[in-house]
């Protein structure tokens, strides 16, 4: 590079022709006007392992990758790696797989123990082993129909999805639990297997389809739901859908055949004598043909057995009295709808990762060794903590997302860290921060390291045409967030970097020839050179850069900065320009247009919701310049996009429910009653996230979401026997009585089958996939004691008024007819 000819020699024609040519001047090269020399990169980061110096390496798995999967892969080919690095050591410092792994590995052993619970309840309810396997057969066949399904969507066994079929053991179980259930009570009946089998059967078909098309259908609307939300929720809905299909399937297919299989003879429970306090059997008093048509059991086939004597002696008061029955509904509601008003909010809770990602920021304008040096004394005093496994710090720039998010000036430093096993991340991120020895004038942040970059970050943007304006407001947004108790408070306008603000004099400049620009570029020149191209030197691409000598070391040395030649002599750029000492800022940003400032926070805690609406009260009762403008936004507004579209999703489920048990039982009114208890499923479930201190978060809303559903399956078993009832010639009132009583035992045992399942992951006892799960668990839970206890009184009660009304005004119509 140093010999490249700059001119081309001159070459002289000889004076006299017959005389030898004269000597060629000699070549002048790159390396005769200046000093060609291959010069280190100036270093702009330093990276450390464990205080070791390291280079760090970030893998990321693309959107089909698996996580598990490629930290498997490379832990095989480490070894391999170091070999080749004669010397060297690999050490991997964060990796998501065994978080994952041991999250699948937790929710796996909460599946199991529900499904344990699961099947110990349906036991205690139907007293039989044979029957007991029967239903439980349905729930590894319907969750494998459910893998099935995911392995054809392209979905993977991850957090969501297991928590999806974890979450469905209590559900897929429903349908076959009726129809054995119903089957036993035929048999109990006295009928023989194949019609015992098939009366029960054909009873009940229709109403556990309707019950698993409401329970899938509310999960309709997710697939409308966008950002962060319904990408997650998305395969979560998706595997429950699949297996409550399956489960219906497999209820209507393979449970009669196996029950059928293991009953015997006059099947598996004795014939049970009509009790003597029972009502007149209805076979008596109707058409022999009309028995053989409806499937129905009759009336006052069976005796009441001991649990449902004791739901009739609560049944026949709150039909003889609805008034009453419906006041205290009404009282439950308000009260707990009273009490919601103190309910903790959030967006996602913490996923418990032993990992976090400390930042420190030293003011702007620290120089590279500075920041250096106080990450020294941070990392040494984390090599000392016990909870520490491995750290890896990054001093400076280290380019990629991190930097974006998370600042890439000299006065910063990112430290992963991993934490050891059972260690408290949020516990031991607030001793770092109460502890550490950090500079006084620094900035230390510590989040998990599974969130995403800002994941937790509360901010507030301001918007103003006048800079002095912006200024003024930011600071007072700052105060807010300060007083209202918000950690980490930040303002990017005083982010600033020292530096030298060049003013040209353009007719000063115009008199010596220059413009502006020319300016510009030469003052550029001599401070950092003028890149003018690449070479390759070996096999690396090298950049050329030229210098003007050494770079001004001083204000002076910039003043006298040769620009010109102009008449007078040399131009040097204090002829031209002012030179003035200013705070510059890091960057300028603009929100259609205007000026914009971010005023950050970390949102600490757990109750989002109040966070947000403290600072929202602060904003409003500010003297803010005319012209400025503030809007929350960052995890706040997250939350606040996410519950508007999970309310939405909510309002479209109850509307696609409602026209399913439409087309169910033919009526407009019908389904409106059984929608009465929805509201009360919301009542268990706010009372339940009160009672253990959880706060409603979008886990929670999809448990919310879910319960639509599931709330109304009780009710359309319910109600869909009533009107076989009923058709059969029976009065409103006889109809609730022995309809309420036949369904009493499957509904609760569906109900607590359910909650059985679900228990283990709301007492997260092993804490895999915590977050999602747990919440969610807990307002199920919640909303099916308080559903199934008013399904079972009020339902029946709001039919009666209704259904009752329409009996009476029949029955006038058909006395004036006579």
């Amino acid at each position: 590079l140093a010999a490249l000819p700059l001119v081309a020699p001159p070459t002289a024609a000889p004076a006299d022709p017959g005389a030898s040519p004269t000597e060629p001047a000699p070549q002048l090269t790159l390396g005769d006007v200046a000093e060609v020399r291959l010069a280190e990169q100036e270093v702009t980061a330093y990276t450390r392992t464990n205080g070791e110096p390291s280079v760090g390496l970030s893998i990321t798995k693309t959107p089909d990758g698996n996580a598990v999967n490629i930290s498997h892969a490379l832990a095989q080919i480490t070894p391999e790696l170091e070999e080749q690095l004669a010397g060297g050591e690999l050490r991997i410092i964060f990796d998501q797989a065994p978080f994952i792994e041991q999250s699948i590995e937790g929710l796996t052993t909460e599946g199991l123990l529900g499904l344990g619970f699961a099947i110990l309840i349906v036991l205690l309810f139907l007293l039989s082993i044979r029957l007991t396997l029967v239903t439980a057969i349905s729930i590894p066949l319907s969750l494998l129909v459910a893998m099935v399904g995911l392995q054809a969507a392209g979905y993977s066994l991850n957090i969501l999805t297991l928590g999806a079929l974890t979450i469905s053991i209590g559900r897929v179980v429903d349908d076959s639990i009726v129809v054995i259930e119903n089957i036993k009570r035929h048999s109990a009946l006295g009928e023989d297997r194949m019609t015992a089998v098939l009366r029960a059967v054909r009873e009940v078909a229709g109403a556990i389809t309707s019950a698993t098309v409401s329970t899938v259908a509310v999960f309709l609307p997710m697939a409308f739901v966008g950002g962060q939300v319904g990408e997650l929720f998305r395969p979560f809905a998706l595997t429950i859908a699949i297996a409550m299909f399956a489960s219906l399937l497999v209820a209507l297919t393979i449970i009669p055949v196996l029950g059928y299989w293991l009953l015997g003879r006059r099947g598996d429970v004795p014939v049970v004598a009509e009790d003597q306090g029972s009502m007149p059997s209805a076979r008596e008093s109707e058409p022999a043909q009309q028995s053989v048509a409806h499937p129905a059991p009759l009336l006052g086939d069976d005796a009441p057995d001991r649990l449902q004597r004791g739901y009739l002696t609560v049944l026949r008061p709150a039909l003889a009295h609805p008034v009453w029955a419906l006041l205290l509904a009404v009282v439950i509601l308000v009260g707990t709808g009273a009490a919601a008003t103190q309910l903790k909010t959030d967006f996602i809770g913490d996923s418990g990762a032993n990992s976090l990602t400390v930042t420190l920021a030293l003011p702007s304008g620290s120089t590279l060794d500075e920041t250096d040096a106080a990450s020294r004394e941070l990392e040494s005093w984390l090599s000392g903590r016990e909870e520490v496994e491995s750290y890896q710090a990054t001093v400076g720039s280290a380019g990629g997302i991190e930097a974006a998010f998370l600042g890439s000036a000299a006065n910063t430093s990112s430290i992963a860290v991993t934490l050891t096993e059972g260690t408290d991340g949020d516990a031991f991120g607030q001793t770092l921060k109460d502890e550490a020895p950090v500079p006084a004038d620094a900035n230390l942040t510590a989040a998990s390291a599974n969130a995403a970059p800002g994941a937790t970050q509360l901010e507030v943007v301001v918007t103003s045409q006048d800079p002095d304006d912006l200024a003024a407001a930011a600071a007072q947004v700052e105060g807010v967030l300060a007083d209202v108790g918000a950690e980490d408070v930040t303002n990017n306008l005083t982010d600033t970097v020292p530096g030298l603000d060049v003013t040209v004099d353009r007719d000063a400049a115009a008199r010596v020839g220059v413009t502006e620009t020319q300016v510009g570029q030469v003052v550029a020149a001599a401070m950092g050179g003028s890149t003018v191209g690449r070479v390759t030197l070996g096999t690396a691409p090298t950049s050329v850069v030229v210098h003007q000598g050494e770079p001004p070391a001083d204000l002076a040395a910039l003043e006298a900065l040769p620009v010109a030649a102009g008449p007078a002599g040399q131009v040097v750029l204090s002829d031209v320009a002012t030179l003035e000492r200013v705070d510059q800022q890091v960057r300028i940003t603009r929100v259609d247009g205007l000026r914009s400032a971010a005023i950050t926070a970390t949102a600490t805690g757990d109750d989002l919701g109040a966070l947000t609406s403290q600072v929202q009260e602060g904003l409003d009762g500010l003297d803010l310049p005319e012209g400025v403008r503030t809007s929350i936004e960052g995890v706040s507004a997250e939350q606040a996009d996410a519950f508007a579209s999970l309310g939405l999703a909510l309002l479209a489920a109850i509307a696609i429910v409602y026209l399913v048990m439409v087309a169910t039982f033919n009526s407009l009114v019908q389904p409106l009653l059984l929608m009465v208890s929805v509201p009360f499923a919301a009542t268990g479930s706010l009372a339940m996230l009160l009672l253990t201190d959880t706060p409603l978060d979008v886990a929670a809303l999809i448990g919310m979401l879910m319960l639509v559903g599931i709330v109304v399956t009780n009710a359309i078993v319910l109600i869909d026997l009533v009107n076989q009832y009923r058709r059969r010639g029976h009065s409103v009132h006889d109809a609730l009585l022995e309809g309420a009583r036949h369904r009493f035992r499957p509904i609760v045992m569906t109900a607590l089958a359910t909650i059985g399942a679900l228990t283990p992951m709301a007492l997260s006892i092993t804490g895999g996939g915590a977050f999602i799960s747990q919440p969610l668990a807990l307002v199920v839970i919640g909303g099916l004691v308080s559903s199934t206890a008013l399904t079972l009184l009020l339902v029946p009660v709001l039919y009666r008024l209704v259904e009752g009304w329409n009996e009476r005004r029949a029955a006038r119509r058909r006395a004036a007819a006579a």
